[in-house]
Parts: structure tokens; sequence; C-alpha cells
């Protein structure tokens, strides 16, 4: 009996994957582009920090599969933020890897050509060339954390890392975002139970060690030193939303008694608007509302937000895909979120500055 009888007896191949190294010779960081990166996780740690009086903003795609719309996208959202600068801070929302309940598309790294053919290294490129593109532009960007090994090809392309609610409670990621360089947004479980986040914001904020790879592929014992930017997401759960008052104060009272900083992020869509994209502006509102009246802990906000308003099916002809419009969760269209945001930048622009010190 050979190993080949008992081992890997699932796995069909093993097919060749340039190292993080190799992706980044190809496609290497800018100057004016790790300029960016290094800007933004400053301005974000500064306002976890309140530092900085503003408010963040995570707005974008559910997911990227058009490279052309997202550059398309970007470029409205970047002329948005230079015109509520001063009183938020938007970060778009990068998506390139999605977890799934049971089966579906996983994303543009897994299946950038959209057809089960899984380049997996073809996606990997084209995910840093438009990361690259969106800071040369000067948009700073946030993504999910979902694949272990992903961070050492696009990590230092991003601003701001979330780890989403099927895996906030994964010992796994956890250790990865003791180590990544972002402040990091925990969102609380499926179920809605907010505790899971405040422990993986515990258990990130220390030193790990654990496996992992280096940038030249090798497989390696990864050592931490933790990271003390994790923050919660309020995402909702079992159908019902967590983003009112009440909500928000329990929240509050589970970081304090972990004692952690209150920093808080309400996610606008998710089970916060009932998985109704039309709902999240009526979410915002109310975030807001809230930081009027004077709370404290939300430092930010979620919204998922395309050019064209709802989603669509991957249809077998893909040049049918209609342009702009998500193909996993909907979002709400250009105009609505121009409105979202500048609406909020016009109510908070005086409230603001009080919320330091």
């Amino acid at each position: 009996m050979t190993t080949h009888d008992i081992d890997n007896i699932n796995v069909s191949a093993f097919d060749p994957m340039p190292s993080p190294e190799e992706i980044h010779a190809r496609l290497p960081l800018t100057a004016s582009a790790a300029s960016l990166v290094m800007h933004g996780r400053e301005i974000l740690r500064n306002i976890l920090d309140r530092r900085d009086p503003r408010l963040f903003v995570v707005v974008g795609p559910c997911s990227i599969h058009d490279p052309v719309a997202g550059l398309d996208y970007a470029q409205r959202l970047k002329a948005l933020a230079d015109a509520v600068g001063e009183t938020l801070y938007l970060v778009m929302r990068v998506y390139f890897e999605k977890p799934r309940t049971t089966t579906g598309w996983k994303g543009y790294i897994n299946d950038p050509d959209m057809d089960d053919s899984f380049r997996v290294d073809q996606g990997m490129h084209k995910a840093r060339e438009f990361l690259l593109q969106l800071a040369e532009l000067g948009m700073p960007t946030g993504t999910e954390a979902l694949d272990p090994i992903a961070p050492q090809y696009l990590g230092d392309l991003m601003s701001w890392t979330a780890i989403g609610a099927r895996t906030t409670e994964s010992q796994t990621h956890r250790e990865i975002s003791s180590g990544l360089s972002t402040p990091v947004g925990f969102k609380n479980g499926t179920n809605g139970d907010v505790g899971i986040a405040v422990n993986a914001i515990l258990s990130a904020s220390r030193p790990h060690s654990f496996l992992g790879i280096n940038g030249q592929g090798r497989t390696s014992i990864v050592r931490t030193r933790g990271n003390r930017y994790g923050h919660l997401v309020l995402r909702g759960g079992d159908g019902r939303p967590n983003y009112d008052t009440v909500s928000v104060q329990m929240a509050e009272q589970a970081l304090r008694k972990a004692g952690l900083p209150s920093n808080i992020v309400a996610d606008c869509s998710h089970a916060n608007s009932y998985k109704k994209h039309d709902l999240q502006p009526l979410v915002m509102a109310d975030a807001v509302n809230q930081v009027r009246l004077g709370n404290k802990s939300l430092v930010g906000m979620m919204i998922e937000s395309n050019i064209v308003a709802g989603n669509q099916a991957i249809p077998d002809d893909l040049s049918q895909l209609k342009y702009g419009c998500s193909v996993t969760d909907a979002c709400v269209d250009w105009e609505t979120t121009e409105k979202m945001i500048r609406d909020a930048a016009a109510l908070l622009r005086t409230v603001l500055p009080e919320r330091i010190g």
C-alpha cells in the first residue's frame, strides 16, 4: 500500500499557484499607492482612538465581478469622498471573496471568469491589479478576510478589513486578524450574538502563532504581535436588526465589560435592513440620528451600494450581464448612495467635533 492509497483520496489535482512575491513583482506597490494605504490606515486608527472626530463609511458593491464597472464606481466615489471629507471618511468596499451558505459563485479571486473554471492564479493577479488602480486613484479600500492566504497577496493595498459573521467565531480568522496591518471590524454572529465578536476582538488583540505562508509561498510559523484596532460591526442576526438605540447600548456594555473601547460600526445591510436593499437609507438615518443625539460609540457605517439598484443572477451568456448591478446581495443604486452620504454629512457637520475629548 502506498501513501496515494490513503491520502488525498478526494483531491483531483494540485495546480501551481504563484507565490505572493511573484504576484507582487508583476504588480509592484508604487510609492503613491503605499502612501494612500498608509494614510488611510492612520486616519482609521485616529477615528478609533478619537483623535479624528469623523465617521468612516465603508461603501461599495457587495462583491466585485466587473473591474470596469468597479473602476467607474470608484471614480464616482472618489469625487463624493472629496466633497464630504471634512465630516465622513469614505472607504470603498472591495470584496473579492464570497462565503457561501451552500453553493454559488465564490467571488472574483476564486472564479474570475464566472464559469466554474476557478483560475485562482488569474483571479489573484486581477484583484491586485484592480486594487492598484484604486490606490492610484486615491481611493482607500476595505475587504473581508476570508481565505487565510489571500492577505499575503493583497494586504499591502488594504486600509480596512472585515471578518464576516460566518467566520468571526473561527480561531483561524482571529489569529489572522492579530497579524493584519489594518484595523479590523468583527461582525456579530449570524444569530445576532455580539459576544462572539467581542471574544474575537479580544483574541485578535493578543499575540498568536499559527501555520501560514510567507512571501515566497513557503509554509511558515506565523508569529504575530496582536492587533489593538479590532472593533465591533453590528449587522443584525436571525432576521432581526440590532442597530437601534437599545441594541447599541447593550453592545457598548458588552465591550466595556470586556475592557474594550466602545467602537461600533453599524452595517446598514444584511439583517439590519431585513436583506431589503431599499431599507438601507432608513438604517443609516437612524444611526446618524443616534450620533446627533449624543451617541459616541458609533464610529462608522457600512453600505452595500452599486451603480444600479438590486441584483441579478449570473446568466450563461455573460454578455447579458447588466452593467453595474450586483451578482450577489442586492445594493442601493448610485443616486441613493450619494443622497445617503451627503445627507449624513450635512446633518453631522456641526455635531462631530464635539465627540473629541
